[in-house]
């Protein structure tokens, strides 16, 4: 299972944890029984609520910690033997003290001090750790193959913080977001926390085009405390599952088109042969054009696998007097076919067999072989007929491909 972050409104702790929830809600209760069984519910519970600001739906992710008075100010040492000292399993024990000492050295080089002196304002109250931790426990339970994010948004102004105020995005933020990709949608306010920042590096996402084809299994929106003008500040998560194979190979394919006039046509055949032979390379045809100044030229289509698009463009410019190539994705519906060898009195012929609803299967022997074997029309005829009887097998649904 893929994971892809869509950070409309931003990123925060609590976002994270009820985007994954509102996605998949089942583990709501076994986040809360492990955070009680662990030691950690003594300080704080967790819940997720809906939520509904009016432009979009989803959840929220509410803690309630206590009891209340409790100084916020932790330690990063503190707080790490906090999680050793849980009965949370090792793996999410693993990532919630790599989330917490992400954030330590960031705030170790904003202040200038060691790790082990960093302390925790904000970020060491129950309601984050509780945010830190859970959002370590559903990465773990969720067990994804791979993580990705459109780019983050990167707000303005200034945010108020025990250390006075300061500008937006925070400095121990801007350090963990350095090389990922941001951008200003012009809502003002902090958009990507601290918290949020930590949880990214942690998962260190992808940001480039999402790998596929992939098919959309499910998707959960989780909501922010704060309200932005004309937008949700909402998290989404949107889960993906791999396609099958066959349907992967079958369900979409690259067409590439251009326009020769000024190559020879004994020239551009060979380009053409050397086209079809590129892996990846499912079929070229051409057709006569008329173009510009009334040139006669020919229009090419290469029709290839999705994948293999890079390779063609590149062989379409070693081989042809091209200057530019055209390509898009379609759709197409493909039959269930194999090939099979048929022996007849002159040898062997290829010949491929093609299930098709509601008239069985059709056949059709492979021409190259058929000319090979016979010599005039009427021979290569006789062969490719006993080849194509042969590979019927005396099916009765079986029938010739005209």
């Amino acid at each position: 299972m893929h994971l892809h972050l869509d950070p409309v409104g931003g990123i925060a702790g609590d976002m994270f944890a009820a985007a994954v929830l509102d996605a998949f809600p089942a583990l709501e209760a076994d986040l809360r029984a492990a955070l009680e069984a662990s030691g950690l519910g003594a300080y704080a519970s967790v819940a997720r609520v809906d939520h509904d600001d009016g432009i979009m739906c989803g959840s929220r992710f509410a803690v309630d910690a206590y009891p209340e008075g409790m100084a916020h100010a932790r330690g990063s040492a503190e707080i790490g033997r906090l999680i050793d000292e849980s009965g949370l399993e090792e793996g999410v024990r693993a990532r919630a003290t790599a989330i917490f000492l992400l954030l330590a050295e960031a705030e170790s080089r904003v202040h200038g001090v060691p790790v082990d002196a960093v302390r925790f304002h904000e970020v060491g109250g129950w309601d984050s750790i509780a945010d830190v931790v859970s959002a370590a426990w559903l990465i773990e339970a969720l067990g994804a193959s791979g993580w990705s994010s459109a780019p983050l948004p990167l707000g303005r102004g200034r945010v108020d913080t025990a250390h006075g105020a300061l500008p937006v995005p925070a400095p121990a933020t801007v350090l963990l977001l350095e090389d990922m990709p941001v951008h200003d949608d012009g809502h003002p306010g902090e958009r990507v926390t601290p918290t949020g920042a930590a949880i990214l590096r942690h998962l260190a996402p992808s940001f480039a085009p999402l790998p596929g084809p992939l098919r959309l299994v499910r998707s959960g929106s989780g909501f922010g405390t704060r309200e932005l003008e004309g937008v949700s500040n909402v998290l989404r998560l949107l889960a993906f599952e791999p396609l099958e194979a066959q349907e992967a190979a079958g369900d979409r394919v690259t067409v590439c088109g251009f326009e020769i006039d000024d190559q020879s046509p004994e020239d551009l055949a060979v380009a053409l042969d050397r086209l079809r032979a590129l892996d990846g390379v499912l079929d070229v045809i051409q057709a006569p054009v008329f173009a510009k100044k009334g040139r006669l030229g020919a229009q090419v289509q290469v029709l290839a696998h999705p994948g293999a698009r890079a390779r063609v463009v590149d062989e379409v410019f070693a081989q042809t007097t091209t200057l530019g190539v055209r390509w898009h994705e379609v759709k197409r519906a493909v039959l269930t076919r194999d090939e099979i060898e048929a022996d007849g009195d002159g040898g062997t012929v290829r010949v491929k067999r093609v299930q098709r609803p509601g008239r069985g299967f059709t056949v059709k022997a492979e021409m190259d072989d058929v000319a090979a074997l016979g010599a005039g029309r009427k021979a290569r005829e006789q062969v490719r007929r006993e080849a194509e009887q042969a590979a019927l097998g005396g099916g009765e649904e079986a029938q010739h491909e005209a």
